[in-house]
């Protein structure tokens, strides 16, 4: 078997976060006599799902040639709105359920938001979503007073602190999504004009493909993602923060799809690959812990790793 076969069979490109995922696991293992237990395994997964399920919708966004960087920002907006209405209703099991439609509505309103802005008021995706960043963060300070939501109910931190199998529930519904988020992304008409759009947004519109409902759409996904996050997020903590719920989500999510083989030029992209990024970042925080790093450089291993992953893509390109 020559070396261009044994290249073809590894394909490097769209398995290449796995490959990194596996070694990572097994330079952790070695490096750390705690890190293969299972609980601090489950720790690492449910840290991980916050913003693994907001990276899942990213994914659209980024293949779609977007950026949304105000994913942080809504969260918290939305998980302290959460925390109103369940209070609000009384904070038993009907009470959650409202609040949850409550929530799920707000993440499709700020999708709905940032995807106006940007096609049918045509500003550019970074400087819309740093605006709306800015917008989402100011309302969630002034609502609370720049304190903290606190739910009243004892039910609903069984949602995001609860586990099925022994399995956290925020990992549960990760993997559903990123199941579903699969199936969508290679199974569906969607699928493809995404990956069309950011692949050449005028041959795509040459081709009758409505680009600027391709990119909306994408924009609505990761609002509906972001509202789940928040959920499971206050239901967790049984309250949000104002100024630190949501803080620099929107540079993991953003850092997962990138290590998971999705360019920032978009056109391409796998859900998979998102999901390995998200742990492979998980594993890397866990470790820096163990290993008693400092945790204010734990952002500049993470930057690198970013950085790191573009030029391994651009040298790909």
């Amino acid at each position: 078997m020559d070396i261009k076969a044994v290249r073809k069979k590894l394909d490097y490109e769209k398995y290449g976060s796995l490959y990194a995922l596996i070694l990572l696991f097994i330079v952790s293992s070695l490096a750390s006599p705690y890190f293969l237990q299972l609980q601090n395994i489950l720790n690492i997964l449910r840290q991980v799902s916050y913003t693994g399920i907001i990276a899942l919708g990213m994914t659209f966004v980024i293949i779609s040639g977007g950026i949304d960087l105000s994913v942080g920002s809504m969260t918290a907006l939305i998980g302290g709105i959460v925390i109103l209405a369940l209070n609000r209703f009384g904070g038993e099991v009907g009470a959650i359920i409202i609040a949850i439609i409550v929530g799920m509505i707000l993440g499709l309103v700020g999708g709905a938001i940032n995807g106006f802005i940007i096609t049918v008021g045509k500003v550019a995706p970074f400087v819309a979503t740093l605006g709306t960043m800015a917008i989402f963060r100011s309302l969630t300070l002034y609502i609370s007073n720049a304190g903290e939501f606190r739910s009243i109910s004892s039910v609903y931190p069984e949602l995001g602190m609860g586990d099925l199998l022994g399995i956290p529930v925020p990992v549960w519904i990760m993997c559903a999504l990123a199941a579903l988020f699969h199936v969508i992304l290679t199974r569906t008409r969607y699928g493809r004009y995404v990956c069309a759009v950011g692949s050449n947004e005028r041959v795509a519109r040459y081709a009758a493909i409505r680009t600027e409902s391709i990119r909306f759409i994408s924009y609505l996904i990761v609002g509906l993602t972001v509202a789940m996050s928040a959920v499971l997020l206050s239901s967790r903590l049984n309250s949000i923060s104002s100024t630190n719920a949501g803080l620099n989500f929107e540079l993991d999510a953003i850092a997962a799809v990138i290590i998971g083989g999705t360019p920032l030029t978009g056109g391409s992209g796998t859900i998979p690959g998102t999901v390995f990024g998200a742990i492979i970042l998980g594993i890397i925080n866990n470790m820096l812990n163990m290993l008693g790093v400092s945790p204010y450089l734990q952002g500049t291993v993470k930057g690198l790793v970013i950085i790191g992953a573009v030029l391994i893509q651009r040298r790909r390109r």
